[in-house]
């Protein structure tokens, strides 16, 4: 951890420092080193006390190091808002992290939540874990809060997929709750993100969880819930998420049962009906095809040969010029021309005008 993010630590371990004091310290002194340098009187004119001030932990404070130590040994990084990498969707919220800590690594792609009932039934488990596998094979990064039930068959399916996910903690990034979910924690971390706005050592305190969700919406264009009574905390991210412009999209269920009252009472007030992949992809993700047409593509993938496999994976649903396949698989125009009269006739391609090639 470089000296930078060493003054932010010690910044937001500072007691009573939190989001908003962070923001106020870097609009005012330009970065977070600087405020560390100034004065009590730069603080006051910076809108903070002298008080919070006086509360920031020495760098050789041995609290301090041995927290620095900790994450050090984890491979815990810091992201700041004004660092390059920080979720571009979350940064547009009215609210956004001052610093998140990150295990793992981001995934780039688009992002969507699913999130539901702890107590959820076998069916919505099982139709949760399927959606986010189908949605992961679609390269779409599932996010959700790591908790039982729901989230946990949420990163499940896409981990299934060997696809991408990202948990988001209402506690401290050091700290796996619940501790059944040890396992899931290592998996996620080890290929995907764990990422939490909570200092280290925070516990999972219920005032944390809504925090937590603005954060699940936020990192995403849309949000699933699965299951959800009448007073769930699910439905608090459904708020945050019509709150931050984002699609809302719910499962219908019997109307008997108490974990269906939820997501039942969010479909008579507009949000979208889901009953398969397919109603989510077109509502987001209009130009992907279908699960049915991706498991075509790839057992017809499957059956070509190297060269041929990677021309066919360069053509997708927008015309391709020869020239720009050549360019990238390094063919001379008679070998090209080869392979794509091969997969035209095997029906994987159609020829257009101007030498341009599209998925059939």
């Amino acid at each position: 951890m470089d000296s930078a993010q060493q003054d932010l630590l010690r910044l937001h371990l500072t007691a009573g420092l939190g989001r908003v004091a962070l923001f106020k310290l870097y609009n005012y002194f330009g970065n977070y080193s600087a405020a560390l340098q100034s004065s009590p009187q730069q603080w006051r004119e910076a809108g903070l006390t002298d008080n919070l001030y006086r509360k920031i932990p020495a760098q050789n404070h041995p609290q301090f190091q041995k927290k620095l130590h900790e994450l050090e040994a984890h491979n815990i990084k810091l992201i700041s808002f004004q660092d390059s990498n920080y979720p571009p969707l979350l940064r547009e919220i009215h609210d956004p992290p001052a610093l998140l800590y990150l295990r793992g690594t981001l995934p780039t792609n688009d992002c969507f939540a699913i999130v539901g009932s702890r107590r959820a039934t076998a069916p919505g488990l099982l139709l949760t874990k399927e959606l986010s596998t189908a949605l992961a094979k679609h390269n779409i990064c599932i996010v959700s809060g790591l908790a039982r039930g729901v989230d946990s068959a949420a990163h499940r399916g896409a981990l299934a997929a060997k696809g991408a996910t990202i948990a988001v903690l209402g506690c401290g990034i050091d700290c796996i709750y619940p501790p059944e979910n040890n396992l899931l924690f290592d998996e996620i971390h080890q290929k995907n993100a764990i990422i939490s706005e909570y200092p280290p050592g925070t516990p999972p305190l219920a005032g944390h969880f809504p925090g937590r969700n603005r954060i699940i919406s936020g990192l995403s264009k849309g949000v699933l819930i699965v299951e959800a009574a009448e007073k769930s905390g699910s439905l608090i991210t459904g708020d945050f998420a019509l709150e931050q412009g984002r699609e809302l999209f719910a499962i219908p269920g019997p109307v008997q049962s108490n974990n269906s009252k939820g997501t039942n009472r969010l479909l008579k007030e507009g949000a979208q009906l889901v009953t398969e992949v397919t109603d989510i992809l077109e509502a987001l993700w209009p130009g992907r095809p279908t699960t049915k047409q991706l498991n075509n593509h790839n057992n017809f993938t499957d059956k070509l040969d190297g060269q041929t496999q990677k021309v066919f994976q360069l053509i997708n649903h927008e015309p391709c010029h020869s020239d720009e396949i050549a360019r990238e698989c390094g063919l001379t125009p008679m070998e090209l021309s080869a392979i794509l009269l091969d997969l035209e006739l095997r029906g994987g391609i159609k020829t257009l005008p101007g030498n341009n090639y599209i998925r059939s």
